[in-house]
């Protein structure tokens, strides 16, 4: 481009005189009417062409939170926010001052490598690639302080660490000084803290200037899995005592890790995570502070954890009500302003991540990442989207990883601060958010605490009533899962679940654990273990794994009662029953050379039954079906003719709601005289003055929106004998 002297444009110049520009002209806009309320929903009305304005404009969700079609400033001018600002008073507009603009938010991808030499590599890379925080993830058997030589599987879920030397080589070369450090520990964070702490001593590294975090949540993992090693009380016994120490030797350290994933996972709605969570974070507050803690102290050992999940402007809002509700919590307890700051960490919830047609969960990620930026998290750890398949690998790894570098460094969501402060909608949500958060939280205190109501099984009941919800819904495809439950991928190769040998696992990291404690003086390891016995101190637990002492070892030194048992909440995802019922095709499919067997009974030319076909191919696809479509057929015989050559095993009649009258009393009875084993169904829902006459001709059931896909699909499996 030339300017009109023939030189070059000088690009800088022009930006920078707009820049200058401070006189622009006056633009009026009283050419345009603002629309009344009533003009837009009698547009939308006509749009809708008869369909309820009610139903159709108004969002039910499972918090019992209806969305609005519109949000106006009138009805939220007495909840904006006109006199907060972020970092102040409630901390509803944030947790920082200034957003994060002076401290981006954290980005803590998980390192769950099963060798710690593997997995320092991994946390080394990932350092490398543009992670600010080293995060470990330990496998199952490290989370219960259990001995890999007798675990059942080894590197399962994570890292596995068992001594000492497993520490010393999952940390060698990390930059702690400049990093922050995150690991969730289990149900006590007394194991791997000691082991950490004695890592760094014996490589002379400074523990006041290491940061993260090493965090236990006892109550968690008994929801989980039902039963903990030890009673809670003496799990609190052992919080109370690594707070004490991190506080007096690396105050950059937390030790409470209140995570809502258990709670997610099971199905829980937003309201139930966020109130269970607190709930939680409450009881461990009483817990510090009845084993001589202050409040100051308590609540600067705790950091939460929480589940991003599908509804995007209910994670916006979730976040922004927790941070006032437990300033709120914490300033009743007498803790200062400081203390009243939430730490939040996030991830995308697992719910609602799918085995089919993975490379979705890509974008389910994105928009959970995205919720929870504009929320406020102080750091987030984005999970591959391989995640419910397997352990991550390079390519997916990175893909997680640059989503949010792209959203800090070329989206600029680093720039504003509080995006979602005075948005109308968001403050309303936020205003409701709170309300019910709060309620609910008050009727688990009402009930004893969590503790209590989790021994009761109220939290676990409540959970399940909202499960079986979802579950409905998917079947209904009222929640749609892309790849899933809708728009199926019928050319799809599942993704190779890469099995770890936990055989060989086991073999290797036995003979490192054996390699090193051949060398170790077990004399003077049964002489630590002894004094760990009698203290029953953090610096005792050091010493002891400077010694030699495995994690289990440590662990069973802290002498306990008897764990309570609750019942668990298992773990589960939205599209697991779709997964499985495509699974069971699949595999019948691969054994027998056969398949269910869909004739559709086009009636008339292309433009008549299209929509129906189109409608039940993706219907039936679903179940990963075989569906015969063709071009459609002028008389019924013709279509009855060639449903009898097809064999198949079901049969859909499809056309148009004003032709049914006419075709189904005559083709239905034709269809199963040519096929008397195959079910016959008819696309569309049959009026109610009809739905007799089709009935009776031989209709056995309905595909249309209203159906329940899941059963369908599942009478389909049952009558070709793919289910026992």
């Amino acid at each position: 481009m030339s300017n009109e002297t023939g030189g070059e444009l000088d690009l800088q110049a022009i930006l920078k005189k707009a820049e200058q520009q401070t006189d622009f002209p006056d633009v009026p806009l009283d050419e345009f009417t603002p629309p009344t309320y009533e003009e837009w929903k009698e547009a939308c009305i006509a749009l809708l062409k008869g369909a309820p304005f009610e139903k159709k404009m108004y969002t039910k969700t499972y918090e019992g939170i209806t969305f609005d079609p519109m949000y106006f400033r009138k009805d939220t001018e007495d909840i904006l926010p006109k006199d907060s600002f972020p970092g102040m008073d409630d901390f509803l507009r944030g947790a920082q001052p200034s957003g994060y603009l002076g401290k981006p938010w954290g980005i803590a991808q998980a390192c769950d490598e099963t060798m710690p030499a593997e997995n320092n590599e991994l946390l080394r890379h990932e350092q490398e690639k543009g992670s600010t925080i080293y995060h470990i993830k330990l496998d199952s058997a490290s989370l219960k302080a259990q001995d890999v030589r007798t675990a059942a599987a080894p590197g399962d879920e994570g890292v596995s660490v068992t001594t000492l030397d497993d520490m010393h080589t999952l940390l060698s070369g990390l930059k702690l000084d400049r990093y922050p450090l995150y690991l969730y520990a289990g149900e006590s964070a007394l194991p791997m803290l000691s082991l950490f702490a004695g890592a760094l001593k014996a490589s002379g590294q400074d523990l006041a200037k290491v940061r993260g975090i090493i965090g236990a949540d006892p109550l968690g993992e008994l929801t989980a899995n039902g039963k903990n090693s030890k009673a809670v009380s003496s799990l609190y016994d052992e919080m109370a005592q690594c707070a004490k120490w991190a506080i007096s030797n690396a105050p950059g350290v937390r030790t409470v890790f209140v995570r809502s994933d258990v709670y997610s996972r099971g199905g829980a709605n937003d309201v139930q995570e966020s109130a269970y969570t607190l709930a939680t974070a409450v009881a461990y507050l009483r817990a510090m502070l009845e084993r001589g803690l202050s409040i100051e102290e308590a609540a600067g050992q705790i950091m939460f954890g929480f589940s991003m999940g599908a509804n995007f402007f209910l994670q916006i809002a979730k976040l922004r009500a927790l941070r006032p509700l437990w300033s709120q919590i914490v300033e009743a307890f007498g803790g200062s302003k400081e203390a009243q700051r939430m730490h939040i960490h996030a991830r995308p919830a697992l719910f609602f991540k799918t085995v089919y047609d993975p490379y979705v969960n890509m974008l389910r990620n994105t928009t959970e990442i995205f919720s929870g930026v504009v929320g406020g998290v102080d750091s987030f750890e984005s999970s591959p989207f391989d995640e419910p398949i397997r352990k991550g690998d390079e390519f997916s790894r990175r893909i997680a990883r640059n989503v949010q570098i792209i959203l800090q460094e070329e989206f600029g969501l680093l720039q504003p601060i509080d995006p979602a402060g005075g948005s109308w909608a968001v403050e309303t949500l936020t205003k409701q958010m709170k309300e019910k958060v709060w309620a609910e939280f008050q009727v688990i205190e009402g009930r004893g605490g969590m503790l209590k109501a989790l021994q009761e099984g109220y939290p676990q009941g409540e959970i399940a009533t909202v499960l079986a919800a979802r579950f409905k819904a998917s079947e209904t495809r009222k929640d749609r899962i892309v790849g899933n439950n809708m728009y199926p991928n019928m050319t799809e190769t599942l993704l190779d679940p890469r099995p770890e040998d936990m055989a060989e696992n086991k073999k290797q990291r036995t003979a490192q654990v054996e390699e090193y404690l051949a060398d170790i003086d077990e004399a003077f390891k049964a002489e630590k273990l002894a004094a760990l016995k009698n203290a029953a101190s953090v610096e005792a637990a050091i010493e002891a794994a400077q010694a030699g002492a495995t994690t289990a070892e440590i662990a069973a030194a802290f002498a306990g009662e008897t764990g309570e048992e609750v019942t668990a909440i298992a773990p589960h995802r939205w599209s697991e029953r779709f997964e499985a019922l495509r699974k069971l095709t699949e595999d019948y499919k691969a054994k027998h050379n056969d398949n269910v067997k869909i004739f559709l009974a086009n009636m008339g030319p292309i433009p008549q039954h299209k929509a129906r076909a189109d409608f039940t191919t993706g219907f039936l696809q679903v179940g990963a079906f075989e569906v015969l479509g063709n071009n459609g057929f002028p008389t019924v015989d013709e279509a009855a003719k060639a449903a009898k050559e097809s064999g198949a095993d079901a049969v859909v009649i499809c056309s148009t709601d004003a032709t049914y009258p006419e075709i189904v009393p005559e083709l239905a009875p034709k269809l199963h005289e040519a096929l008397p084993n195959a079910t016959v169904f008819l696309a569309g829902a049959a009026p109610k003055d009809l739905l007799e006459t089709y009935n009776e001709a031989g209709i056995d059931e309905y595909i249309s929106v209203k159906a329940n896909c899941y059963k369908i699909l599942q009478l389909l499996q049952q009558k070709k004998g793919m289910i026992a």
